[in-house]
């Protein structure tokens, strides 16, 4: 019988994803999903918690700050608001004087007003063009 402290799951281990990024495991219905950051839209902090919004409608909750989940993820993941992290590649449309971005899954993300300059900076000098 093998002893579950050396026990290793080959399947993910040594496994490399694009942009040397982790993936996020989060709990759903008693299972543990793996999630890579490609599939994730954007972050939504409450305190020590953290929803994750995916490309497919879905919602995760889990039990880490925003801001130790930034480190994780790759730097296409924009920290636009003190409770906002979101993912470029979904960014769709500036509305309101650059003050909200719409994503491509419907969802709008407030900008916080300290963040305006950066966020339009980094979002005009990526590869995406952006309409305003």
């Amino acid at each position: 019988m093998k002893n579950f402290a050396s026990f290793k799951n080959n399947n993910l281990t040594g496994k490399s994803f694009p942009g040397n990024t982790s993936l996020i495991s989060v709990q759903s219905m008693g299972r543990t999903i793996f999630l890579t950051p490609d599939v994730i839209t954007f972050l939504e902090g409450e305190g020590n918690y953290t929803f994750i919004y995916t490309n497919t409608g879905k919602k995760y909750l889990v039990s880490k700050t925003l801001k130790s989940l930034s480190e994780q993820l790759s730097s296409n993941f924009v920290r636009v608001h003190k409770s906002y992290l979101v993912n470029s590649d979904y960014v769709v449309e500036r509305l309101d004087e650059d003050r909200l971005l719409k994503l491509s899954c419907g969802k709008e993300v407030m900008v916080s007003r300290r963040k305006i300059k950066e966020v339009t900076f980094l979002l005009d000098h990526s590869n995406l063009r952006i309409s305003a």
